[in-house]
């Protein structure tokens, strides 16, 4: 039986908002003589609309209302006033301070999802999403009105458009499930009941635009957008916030993957296959147009300290922000931004600590775990942070963990005449401390009250890092651990062996690559820890993986640190103490999770509409 969505809010499908004198052209043709050729036949009108998309819009009082493409970005998510991120919306991590997270933790979104879907001062991404869409449409269906213009400017205006169309359209599925795929500008006189795709074919439809933009960009040599390795301009594009068609090709492979996912696969074994082939095509046409992996000592490039880097295949350079700048309140506690409230702090859990391994590349994941690498001498509960997966020390701030303008990290209390004396870091006078005894280190930037300093921040939206993920991840599926797609010279196995030996650590032990089932763990571990804290992949990877109805009905874990003193059962003089988050932390899981809900309101004034099951 079909499904049917009537499209949200008609409004939004109808104007065009715009902040440019363009929208008054629109608004008052016939009567000022301007027709729909005046105003998109010039070069410099036709751009100043279609660039809505990255910028648009803002308001009289001179405050942006971001209601373009950012909002579906990770990181700009993470700069906002709720003071969460999408990972914290799952067992990865816990904010400080008990807002929204929270309540969408526990299952209860439908009251504050607003701020998700139109309010323009908070992370409006559902209407932005169909915002942009339509200002694509029109391009697409106006492009040939444009007079004097290069070939070249022809197929990136096609090239952008047909990638941004397919991003929202994949932005807006990841979160509200399937959708009609809008290709065509809508008017008033058009049918509005569009069929609502199955998942399947709404990714299919998502990776065929991915197809055609890249098609588009290579027309018009913009499959990289700014010079290689070693030429003058490289990474430093003034052009570089739009994609290009490597990112397509990447895109591409990234929808694939989620159509063969167990949420969405349909056609079994042949979505997997096509998932490696998407993949692989992908990493090679990066590698050709010189994308590489970072070495180990730049890996942090990817986030902080410049504006763009050779791994990203495209990437949003946020700017430079300073430590007591509220977009960081998400990233960071007050402690550290010389603020008593109002700071939050993102903290990982001792659930995502347990997922980085030994350097040795034992798992430390279960108690079972745990004891196995501590009987091969690799491992000690009351020294848990020796010898880690090198990820480890740049992504978390541990007790002890070296952190500018602090020295070593005092995350712990100690006891003196019966009463809790606490350390530095869990000073219990800020708002939002850490719960879990963690803070996220690895978007931070090292800065902080004490150490003043403006790192330029950047968001991999798609990086290289991830196609091998993506490729090792597919291929496992379709051809096995030792298997590979057609014309690829890489394994499943050795793609994730690549990412690991980036960093230094060891190839997958053989124990846990001797079959399909085996390696998949392995490659979901490696997923979670190689994009921890980058682009919400985990809160969606447990989603289409369907793990998270597990994994959010688990337990979250926190460390309890005490300072004792040396012994031989405390060798560090910490007694480190395993136990749950309070109650009021812990996560929910509910069948509907697996989308957001739209308003309320937008279901009532619906005849056909199917809604995701209410939460």
């Amino acid at each position: 039986m079909k499904k049917y969505i009537t499209i949200l809010l008609a409004p939004i499908l109808l104007i065009v908002l715009l902040s440019s004198c363009v929208e008054s052209f629109l608004d008052k043709a016939p009567e000022s003589g301007l027709t729909t050729a005046d105003v998109f036949s010039k070069y410099e009108n036709f751009k100043r609309f279609f660039d809505a998309i990255y910028e648009g819009n803002k308001n009289d009082a001179g405050t942006w209302r971001a209601y373009n493409i950012k909002t579906a970005y990770s990181l700009y998510f993470d700069f906002w006033d709720q003071k969460y991120t999408m990972e914290s919306l799952t067992d990865m991590s816990d904010m400080g301070r008990l807002m929204d997270s929270q309540v969408v933790k526990g299952g209860s979104v439908s009251a504050i999802i607003n701020k998700m879907t139109y309010d323009r001062s908070r992370r409006p991404i559902l209407g932005a999403m169909f915002e942009i869409i339509r200002i694509c449409n029109t391009s697409i269906k106006n492009i040939n009105l444009l007079k004097d213009v290069s070939p070249v400017d022809i197929n990136d205006f096609k090239g952008q458009a047909h990638f941004i169309r397919a991003f929202a359209h994949f932005e807006l599925f990841r979160l509200w499930g399937p959708m009609p795929y809008l290709n065509t500008v809508i008017g008033p006189d058009d049918a509005w009941d569009i069929p609502r795709l199955s998942k399947h074919e709404t990714l299919m439809r998502i990776a065929a635009d991915m197809d055609t933009a890249a098609m588009y960009f290579e027309q018009g040599n913009l499959m990289r957008r700014d010079p290689g390795p070693g030429i003058a301009g490289h990474l430093n594009n003034p052009e570089q916030k739009r994609p290009n068609g490597v990112a397509a090709k990447a895109f591409k492979g990234r929808a694939l993957l989620y159509a063969a996912s167990p949420l969405n696969n349909e056609l079994g074994i042949k979505d997997w296959e096509n998932a490696a082939i998407a993949n692989w095509e992908a990493i090679k046409i990066a590698e050709a147009n010189q994308y590489d992996l970072l070495t180990q000592a730049d890996y942090k490039k990817n986030y902080i300290g410049n504006l763009y880097s050779n791994e990203q295949l495209w990437g949003w350079s946020a700017g430079t922000k300073a430590y007591n700048t509220g977009d960081l309140n998400t990233q960071m506690n007050g402690v550290f931004g010389g603020g008593k409230t109002g700071w939050s702090g993102e903290c990982p859990t001792q659930n995502t600590v347990d997922k980085f391994e030994t350097k040795w590349g034992e798992p430390l994941n279960t108690d079972a775990d745990r004891k196995a690498a501590a009987a091969a001498g690799h491992y000690n509960e009351q020294d848990p942070y020796a010898n880690r997966d090198p990820r480890f020390y740049i992504d978390i701030i541990y007790n002890t963990a070296p952190v500018p303008g602090y020295g070593a990290a005092q995350i712990y209390y100690q006891t003196v005449n019966g009463a809790a004396v606490y350390g530095q870091l869990l000073d219990q006078t800020y708002a939002g401390i850490t719960r879990t005894g963690y803070y996220e280190r690895k978007t931070w930037g090292e800065q902080s009250v004490n150490n003043k300093t403006t790192p330029q921040y950047t968001d991999p939206l798609i990086r290289l890092g991830e196609l091998y993920l993506n490729y090792a991840e597919a291929a496992n599926e379709a051809y096995g651990p030792n298997g590979s797609a057609p014309g690829a010279t890489v394994t499943a196995l050795q793609a994730l062996n690549k990412i690991r030996k980036r960093v230094s650590m060891p190839e997958v032990l053989p124990a846990f690559a001797a079959s399909k089932e085996k390696l998949r763990d392995r490659i979901k571990n490696e997923r979670t820890i190689e994009l921890c804290f980058e682009g919400g992949h985990y809160f969606h990877d447990i989603r289409r993986w369907k793990d998270a109805p597990a994994v959010m009905s688990g337990t979250v874990m926190r460390v309890d640190i005490e300072k004792v003193p040396v012994s031989t059962t405390y060798p560090t003089g910490y007694r480190y103490t395993r136990l749950p988050l309070s109650a009021d932390r812990q996560v929910r899981w509910k069948e509907a999770m697996y989308y957001f809900p739209f308003n309320t309101e937008d279901m009532y004034k619906m005849k056909n509409f199917v809604s995701n099951e209410v939460w």
